[in-house]
């Protein structure tokens, strides 16, 4: 990185950002925010180019992205410090407007995969450069939006949009697969004609290569919670906020991992 940190810096103190950030604002939805935030990290730092488009379809994992810009100097620390404040533009879901690098207000679920089609088709028509990369979350599939935007994308041919899934396999009320059966999603993306793969969701190299690779979807295999020993895999952080004693041990737990992982390096 031109700073001098290396890309695995970068995510460890964003990482830790996010949960200062939702520790002090007093917010959850943080299993899904710790699941997403290796897919939009690499996507920022790895992927997207200046002509391309990110579209946060699972908008209750706003505050990894606004995180994830901070990291690329597109959103300041005090805007941050602004998360769910009154008044603010950084709100639980991201906003209509008012944020430069954000194109659409989304979070009300099924919505964000037809909007990203629509602005591919537009680049198309009009001759323009640059893909659209549009993350959604598992628990979203249940939305038979998604489906009909899923045929229109490849009836359309639109092969300048990449499908990210956060398959965490957990959303609001259970486990996906018990709430709304969806696998095998992979053989379905491709049974309507979409090359489809799957990769490691928080794997850095695994993940930056899929979603420069041409494929049409990339079903992310991740953990809710990620880094986080006592919420990972775990429901309830669909929801709760951090206690103080919580936020503590998560930190000590990232800063833990964080010193382990440079004695390796070294």
């Amino acid at each position: 990185m031109s700073d001098g940190r290396s890309f695995d810096d970068i995510v460890r103190e964003a990482r830790l950002r996010l949960l200062r950030m939702h520790y002090e604002s007093g917010v959850g939805h943080l299993g899904g925010n710790l699941s997403a935030l290796d897919i939009l990290l690499c996507a920022y730092h790895q992927v997207l180019g200046p002509d391309d488009v990110f579209i946060l379809s699972k908008g209750h994992a706003a505050g990894a992205l606004y995180v994830t810009l901070s990291t690329k100097g597109l959103v300041t620390d005090d805007e941050l410090r602004q998360f769910h404040k009154d008044g603010t533009l950084f709100s639980g879901h991201p906003p209509p407007s008012g944020i430069a690098a954000i194109p659409f207000a989304t979070g009300s679920l099924g919505h964000g995969l037809s909007l990203a089609s629509g602005m591919a088709l537009g680049k198309k028509l009009k001759g323009e450069p640059g893909r659209v990369l549009c993350l959604t979350s598992d628990g979203e599939w249940n939305e038979g939006s998604c489906w009909e935007a899923l045929a229109f994308l490849v009836t359309h041919r639109l092969d300048n949009l990449v499908l990210i899934v956060d398959a965490n396999g957990l959303q609001g009320f259970g486990r996906t697969e018990d709430v709304l059966r969806l696998e095998p999603l992979a053989e379905k993306f491709a049974g309507f004609g979409l090359r489809t793969i799957e990769v490691d969701g928080h794997n850095h190299e695994a993940l930056s290569r899929a979603l420069r690779g041409g494929a049409g979807a990339v079903i992310a295999r991740t953990i809710k919670g990620k880094g986080v020993s006592f919420m990972e895999d775990r429901m309830e952080w669909h929801y709760l906020p951090l206690k103080e004693a919580q936020y503590l041990q998560a930190v000590r737990e990232l800063e833990g991992a964080c010193a382990t992982s440079s004695a390796t390096r070294s």
